[in-house]
């Protein structure tokens, strides 16, 4: 048995039942999880190693609940910029299709860096690319070299552009094979064990890129192995125009329709819901996944988190979504962007700083159905962020620490625990050449960006578009 003792926390918050916040407080860490908290004067008389963290604030890891690590090689590509939904996926889709698995390892990497330094102990990764020779286990393999906390949510494309759809035709599986692909992944890497740092969902991509046959029988063959399901469902206004016009139903009525609601679905985005969509969402206990920043960047609209939390039912959480729409993988900025969004819409009452944390940590948690993570307790997981209040950003800001998270510029972690084992410290990741693994992604962007560009006329490829897709910004 091996002890780490975190003592002298300046403001350490639980987020436990009774959302205790304690002053001069301590942490107890042992084999992974959290043996025991307390306040000075209670503190454990032995350990094998103890962290003075006088000035931090301490709190429960963030959760992440919907990635696509791929895209952090194709951030700022100038054609995407500056579009709507569905403009921006016709080029993207034309990049993805030279992703390769070397493409695919590094940028998860540099992704999980990212996500590591905001914050982030537990991400999922929505991966519905297979082209050239990427894995699904490349994944894999990076985020267990990370050290995060690491659900892969197996995504697809069952329906391409010579089906009405938006995919390219050659970027779609067969989906008998996508099946056996899914059940093979869960399988040989689903963890169900309390504490698990691999799981693996089912998570085909969108209803504009997905048969009913394969949203059927995908979440029949999830639930008959226990795990999640996750899709991006009610995205942005052209979605509303393109489902209404191809199916004459809104994209959560279908989703019902098609067995894709309850406690253990979750929808990323949900910014363009109707009434009944919302009283769907809330009477079945379905999850959703708020990503503010990358729905601003694609003026995307504001996915309705105060109201149905009003509401009663729905559980909600936070994700940055991918790194071409994000253009960054910052958790703790969705913290910011979710509180000044719903506030924006709903009122400055809206949301607390305080609020909008636990989105990141026990939403997130209950969206995954996992009791073992999201806040700081005996018996869960040892996964745990820190942040030293004596920089700039905080000065004069003290008044409320944990609010300073939110409402101030935190910056990175300077501390960041998962699983017991320490993953930054003193603001730096351990164990990673972040200098050569920056090097070498922007090595391989550029190598990327340039096979596409000797492959596509992206000017041509959009007037096309153009005239197939008449959707663009309409709800």
């Amino acid at each position: 048995m091996s002890r780490l003792l975190l003592e002298h926390i300046d403001t350490l918050a639980t987020f436990d039942e009774q959302r205790r916040v304690l002053r001069d407080a301590w942490v107890s860490l042992v084999d992974g999880a959290v043996e025991a908290v307390g306040t000075f004067g209670e503190t454990p008389a032995t350990a094998d190693r103890r962290l003075d963290l006088s000035g931090y604030i301490v709190l429960p890891g963030l959760v992440n609940l919907h990635h696509h690590f791929f895209q952090s090689q194709l951030r700022n590509v100038p054609s995407l910029q500056d579009v709507s939904l569905f403009r921006w996926l016709h080029d993207i889709y034309l990049l993805m299709s030279e992703v390769r698995d070397e493409d695919l390892y590094v940028a998860s990497q540099v992704a999980i860096a990212e996500l590591l330094l905001s914050g982030c102990t537990t991400a999922v990764d929505h991966s519905y690319l297979k082209v050239n020779d990427m894995r699904f286990e490349t994944e894999i393999a990076a985020a267990r070299e990370m050290g995060i906390r690491f659900h892969l949510a197996r995504g697809s494309f069952s329906l391409g552009q010579k089906d009405g759809a938006l995919p390219p035709d050659h970027l779609v599986e067969k989906e008998d094979d996508i099946l056996a692909s899914t059940e093979s992944l869960i399988k040989t890497w689903h963890d169900p064990s309390p504490r698990a740092m691999v799981r693996v969902d089912n998570a085909p991509c969108s209803p504009f890129s997905v048969a009913p046959r394969l949203w059927r029988e995908s979440i029949e063959l999830a639930r008959r192995y226990g795990v999640g399901n996750h899709a991006h469902m009610a995205e942005a206004p052209d979605e509303v125009a393109y489902m209404i016009a191809t199916f004459g139903r809104r994209s959560v009525e279908l989703a019902e329709e098609w067995g894709w609601v309850g406690p253990d679905v979750w929808y990323a985005h949900a910014t363009c819901l109707s009434s009944t969509e919302e009283s769907i969402i809330t009477r079945t206990h379905t999850g959703i996944c708020s990503c503010p920043t990358s729905n601003m960047f694609t003026a995307a609209r504001c996915c309705p988190i105060v109201p149905l939390l009003r509401a009663g039912g729905a559980k909600i959480g936070l994700g940055v979504d991918g790194g071409a729409t994000n253009n960054s993988s910052n958790l703790l900025q969705e913290v910011r962007h979710a509180l000044l969004m719903q506030r924006a819409f709903y009122g400055a009452d809206a949301l607390s700083a305080t609020q909008a944390l636990e989105l990141a940590t026990l939403g997130g948690a209950s969206v995954l159905r996992r009791d073992d993570i999201g806040s700081l307790e005996p018996g869960k997981a040892a996964d745990l962020i820190g942040y030293d209040t004596r920089r700039l950003s905080f000065a004069g800001g003290l008044f409320d620490p944990l609010a300073a998270l939110v409402l101030c510029d935190a910056g990175p972690v300077d501390l960041s625990i998962i699983n017991g084992k320490i993953r930054v410290e003193g603001g730096r990741l351990t164990g990673v050449d972040l200098l050569a693994l920056i090097k070498r992604q922007n090595k391989l962007a550029a190598q990327l960006l340039a096979r596409a560009e000797r492959r596509y006329d992206l000017g041509s490829n959009r007037l096309v578009w153009r005239r197939a897709y008449p959707y663009e910004g309409r709800a």
